[in-house]
């Protein structure tokens, strides 16, 4: 794992006294409530995809909140990210909820305090598939099995009837094999990706959508991306949890009041190369969902949606008990409220 260092960012930290600053006015007495700091320090995830926007742009807020020493640890989307949560390689990451569920269920101690944002997810296929039952004997990519993706995908594929396993012919990432090239060039039939992968395909006129999880039923009623983070610093440091979170969430309501400048932030700080589809993904993914929806009714809907496919052998009401805590997210909508 590589880290890099953030630094603070004088530009940016001046434009965002402005932005939003409704929301970003709290700060202050939030502090002077919350008691004093356990650490001032604090890793995050550098993985793949521009959804994890708010992660990327919370520097200047984390440095707000009184952290002073922040990281961000390049690793893999999906298992390996959970896990390096597990293993206390990283502090905090925004995580698709399903795959995140798998470890828990295997004991791996993760906690997850709130849901940042509803789906990003899309599916793609040629114009002979129409809907999910239609994958059936078919040729489907993901980024490798027990990615995000694919954990996804397993989980709509059963929602309507199909055997994960025995029904789909899974393509996956390899040295030389990249499924969303394989898409692009017909070789097979349909492709699950996350931005900016839909933003690219779209602008490249290559199949079309079956499935957004950002607006399609049921998977727009839950949230897609949630803050997980390692359980013993969850618990050994609740002022910095709630800190984090709290830096995390103000984040999230700057994707939505200036995108152009999350998207700017984005490009600058080398989480990802291209504005425009930087842009685009911050105008389609729904971040102004975290006060309304309820992040303990998604970690129970892809349980059970796991559960139903031999996945995960824990039910949802142990891996909600075990593997969440809502406190901090409770007290934050209250403040960020007011």
């Amino acid at each position: 794992m590589q880290c890099r260092r953030s630094k603070p960012d004088a530009i940016f930290s001046q434009r965002l006294s402005f932005a939003g600053a409704a929301h970003l006015s709290h700060t202050p007495r939030a502090l002077a409530a919350d008691g004093a700091l356990e650490t001032t320090s604090v890793r995050l995830a550098k993985i793949p995809g521009v959804c994890v926007a708010p992660q990327y742009v919370a520097e200047e807020l984390l440095r707000e909140e009184g952290f002073t020493d922040i990281l961000y640890v390049d690793v893999q989307a999906g298992t390996d990210l959970v896990q390096a949560i597990a293993r206390a390689e990283l502090d905090f990451s925004l995580s698709f909820a399903a795959p995140a569920i798998i470890p828990m269920d295997a004991g791996a101690p993760i906690t997850v305090v709130a849901g940042v944002h509803v789906g990003c997810f899309e599916l793609f296929a040629n114009e002979a598939i129409r809907s999910i039952a239609h994958l059936k004997g078919k040729s489907v990519g993901v980024q490798g099995l027990g990615s995000s993706p694919y954990v996804f995908l397993a989980a709509m594929a059963a929602h309507v009837g199909l055997d994960p396993v025995k029904d789909i012919n899974w393509v996956t990432t390899g040295p030389n094999v990249k499924p969303i090239e394989l898409f692009a060039d017909d070789k097979i039939d349909a492709f699950l990706g996350f931005p900016p992968e839909p933003q690219e395909l779209r602008a490249r006129h290559i199949g079309h959508v079956i499935v957004n999880s950002s607006v399609d039923r049921p998977w727009s009623q839950y949230f897609c991306c949630m803050l997980a983070g390692n359980r013993e610093f969850v618990r050994q440091r609740p002022v910095a949890t709630k800190r984090v979170l709290r830096a995390i969430l103000k984040a999230t309501d700057l994707c939505v009041t200036d995108p152009a400048l999350v998207a700017r932030r984005i490009v600058a700080g080398g989480f990802d190369p291209s504005y425009d589809y930087a842009l685009q993904t911050l105008h389609e993914v729904p971040y102004d969902k975290w006060r309304e929806f309820d992040a303990e009714d998604a970690i129970r809907f892809y349980a059970l949606r796991l559960h139903e496919i031999g996945m995960i052998k824990s039910s949802p009401q142990k891996i909600i008990a075990e593997n969440t805590d809502w406190r901090f997210l409770n007290e934050i909508k209250r403040e960020l409220k007011a």
